[in-house]
């Protein structure tokens, strides 16, 4: 399963654990493989993110049509102001995303790319990942297939502490950014911590 869906839920005030019942049955009556679903702490408030894995376009694609079609989407359609349902695919070294406990913090990172900027950043990333994760758990990086080229990536760690600990010494040991990565990226970045909703299968 390379490709997923990353829906954002923006939700009245408090309204991300409120939702949650109506977005877990909605998920389990539909296609694809839930990945994760958390409520964000820091950044943007009130917002649910929900990772899904598709076998194929058309899977997704049918996902994203009931979704459209539906008087209640996500079920917590009371509870939303707005909605985005975003489609990706995985770099094409990653393997799928599994479950697993590997929080509770979780670091979704958004950078856009240039124009032609995609394929380039991939080939930097294939070799950087791999010693990157030794200092912390790659969960999946992706590729906007809809939108401005952009590349997204959620990164779990123990506690803030640690994301500070890891990425200061993943750059000061060299590890981290890939060599010549950042020269395909644009200055439009975002990063947003969020952590799991109850019926995650990532914690």
């Amino acid at each position: 399963m390379s490709y997923y869906e990353l829906a954002t839920l923006d939700t009245v005030i408090f309204g991300g654990g409120k939702a949650a019942p109506g977005i877990e049955a909605w998920v389990s009556a539909g296609q694809g493989r839930l990945c994760g679903a958390w409520g964000t702490d820091i950044g943007t408030l009130n917002r649910v993110f929900v990772l899904r894995a598709f076998d194929d376009l058309a899977q997704l694609y049918a996902e994203r049509e009931r979704a459209l079609r539906s008087d209640n989407p996500f079920g917590c359609a009371d509870l939303l102001v707005n909605l985005s349902m975003e489609s990706h695919r995985a770099l094409d070294f990653l393997p799928p995303v599994q479950p697993g406990s590997f929080g509770p913090i979780y670091e979704f990172r958004t950078y856009k790319t240039k124009l032609n900027g995609i394929l380039p950043t991939m080939e930097k990333w294939r070799e950087a990942v791999p010693p990157r994760e030794a200092y912390s758990k790659l969960t999946v990086a992706m590729y906007g297939l809809d939108g401005a080229p952009r590349l997204t990536q959620i990164w779990p760690y123990e506690s803030l502490a640690a994301r500070s600990e890891a990425r200061a010494k993943s750059v000061a040991d060299g590890k981290w950014p890939p060599k010549g990565g950042p020269d395909w990226l644009s200055p439009d970045m975002t990063s947003q911590i969020a952590m799991p909703l109850p019926f995650s299968p990532l914690k």
